[in-house]
């Protein structure tokens, strides 16, 4: 073990060496193509804030260790969001080259944007000295957390066009979530609403295409169920000026869902990152929530002292050669540049990798789940990859004390005993956050065969759990 352990790290130390140098070279390659294609130089992480805000409009307003506040403005979105630190800073150096240039920041205004923001409050207590205009006169700016809307946006070059991807630029598509609902003929027999919210690189087929068919007739008479394209996945938009935040996935998903469907109460079942969307809808919506399910939630104890990001995607992404799903995460997580060369090699070729998966398998195998792992941009996957999963490292714990005092439903979680991407720790950890919550381990399965191979099992399971949720929480 000590001897495997010490390969791993030998040969992972010259991979991920050279995969340093060649993300640095590959910076240049695509600001040189996106010059050429889209006429303009698009920046990236490997600039420093700064230099980023200045060619697109992004502003850094504040920074707090885990996250910064950033108010940005392009071409379609003004945004006033909270950012990971990791997208800027993935390594020691350079995150302290980034706090000497962020601590220099301490105000920028934009005139004429004079909005209201009724999620974070601090704005409003900020000290007035520091809202002072050049005139010296006093103005305060609020922000609304609604996106402005301008102008829809098109594709990128290196993002796939294809009729599927693109699917979302019709006028009737481009301002809410595609979403998947299997309910009763007579609708008003629905007695109760599921909503399903799938993990990274997957989408709502993850759901409707292996629990929807396996359900009972009694539990399709019954429930409405409602599996949602996440934002930048699938059938839904994916702009390319978003940060991918969480409070842009939860806004989408109370649009598209809650408010399209008028839920007032509903179950949610969610994997891996839409677990993470699950406790903030909890959060904001805890009188509406029936039961709670969640398969490998990535729920990592934090220590104090540490930065909660860059821990949670040292834990995610170790930068290991082996197992494969480690080195995969890794890649997609340290470089974006050869994040984004992968997107241009497979996920802009997808219907060829689904035409030859189904030739290659003589069509006995089905390629759903190609659906969800490429047909995304890489925008979207990267943003949400850190804005989301490792930057919502250091509110998980609020979110999870929250749920467990003001929260009245049944939490259920599912973990595969082999799942390489969320250790089953996680889920334990959990438990430990809030001692009601039930633990099933399933033995033999991973992140995906946690539900895919297992669908008919888990579809009962399922139906037990929101069957309890009613008589207990009535």
């Amino acid at each position: 073990m000590a001897i495997a352990q010490w390969l791993n790290q030998t040969i992972g130390f010259f991979v991920f060496f050279f995969l340093d140098i060649f993300d640095y070279l590959f910076c240049f390659i695509y600001k040189t193509l996106d010059l050429f294609f889209e006429y303009e130089w698009k920046p990236c992480y490997c600039s420093f804030p700064l230099e980023a805000q200045a060619k697109t409009r992004k502003i850094i307003v504040s920074e707090r260790g885990d996250y910064s506040n950033v108010v940005s403005m392009t071409r379609t979105k003004i945004h006033f969001d909270e950012i990971s630190d990791t997208l800027y800073s993935r390594g020691p150096s350079l995150l302290m080259r980034l706090s000497k240039l962020v601590s220099s920041v301490k105000f920028f205004n934009y005139t004429g944007l004079i909005m209201r923001h009724n999620v974070v409050d601090s704005c409003d207590n900020t000290d007035d000295s520091k809202k002072k205009t050049r005139s010296g006169s006093k103005k305060r700016m609020t922000l609304n957390s609604t996106v402005v809307e301008k102008l829809p946006t098109t594709p990128r070059w290196s993002d796939c066009h294809c009729s599927f991807c693109t699917s979302w630029l019709s006028p009737s598509n481009k301002d809410s979530l595609y979403v998947k609902v299997q309910q009763p003929k007579d609708n008003k027999k629905a007695r109760d609403n599921v909503v399903f919210i799938h993990g990274f690189l997957s989408s709502s087929s993850f759901w409707s295409e292996t629990l929807f068919p396996n359900f009972s007739d009694t539990a399709k008479s019954n429930y409405r169920l409602i599996a949602v394209d996440l934002l930048g996945y699938g059938r839904s938009p994916k702009p390319n000026d978003s940060l991918y935040t969480l409070r842009e996935h939860l806004e989408m998903i109370e649009k598209s869902v809650i408010s399209q469907y008028k839920l007032k109460k509903f179950h949610v079942v969610a994997h891996s990152l839409g677990c993470v969307l699950a406790l903030a809808l909890a959060v904001k919506h805890p009188g509406a929530i029936k039961s709670l399910t969640l398969l490998a939630p990535p729920y990592y104890k934090v220590p104090k002292g540490v930065q909660a990001a860059q821990y949670v995607m040292r834990k995610v992404a170790p930068k290991n050669v082996w197992p494969p799903m480690q080195f995969g995460a890794s890649l997609i997580s340290w470089y974006e540049h050869l994040g984004r060369t992968v997107c241009l090699v497979l996920c802009k070729s997808h219907r060829l990798v689904d035409s030859l998966t189904r030739l290659l398998t003589l069509n006995r195998m089905r390629t759903y789940l190609i659906e969800g792992f490429l047909c995304h941009t890489h925008n979207g996957s990267w943003h949400t990859l850190h804005n989301i999963i490792f930057g919502s490292g250091g509110k998980l714990d609020s979110y999870l004390d929250y749920v467990r005092d003001h929260v009245d439903c049944d939490i259920t979680i599912f973990h595969g005993r082999k799942d390489e991407v969320i250790p089953v720790e996680c889920s334990y950890s959990v438990k430990t956050r809030v001692p009601r919550a039930t633990v099933h381990v399933i033995p033999d399965k991973d992140h995906i065969t946690i539900v895919v191979g297992r669908q008919k099992e888990f579809a009962r399971e399922l139906e037990l759990i929101w069957q309890t949720s009613k008589t207990i929480y009535k």
